[in-house]
């Protein structure tokens, strides 16, 4: 099992799988996954040294999975997304920080490949 875990959440295929791809290039092993429920199966079977999440998404929300991983102790880096309101992927920091997480980016969509890569790097 590689040193640098990626799992990504989002319910937009292809923007997972660019996120992917970058990672890969960075050296991580990467997971992508469509829901919260794939997720959360995903997550105990890699057991991510960093997360990429989207917020919104049908079914189980950013903030739904955010608690979650606080339950799990989650403690590594959490690169938070969203393509709505920035304030969104903010709100969700908050709750992961005032959960004691303290490594947690907030990016929101369209994002720049050089930016992706800045966040990826930051907490492998």
């Amino acid at each position: 099992m590689s040193e640098k875990r990626l799992l990504v959440v989002d319910d937009e295929p292809e923007f997972g799988e660019l996120v992917r791809k970058v990672a890969v290039s960075l050296g991580y092993e990467a997971r992508v996954t469509t829901s919260g429920r794939e997720f959360q199966d995903a997550y105990h079977e890699l057991h991510p040294t960093m997360i990429v999440m989207d917020m919104v998404m049908p079914e189980m929300d950013g903030n739904e999975l955010v608690l979650w991983l606080m339950e799990q102790r989650y403690a590594a880096h959490l690169i938070i997304i969203t393509g709505y309101s920035p304030d969104y992927a903010k709100d969700a920091r908050v709750l992961a920080e005032f959960n004691g997480l303290r490594s947690v980016t907030a990016l929101t969509k369209p994002i720049g490949l050089a930016k992706l890569r800045e966040a990826l790097n930051s907490g492998g």
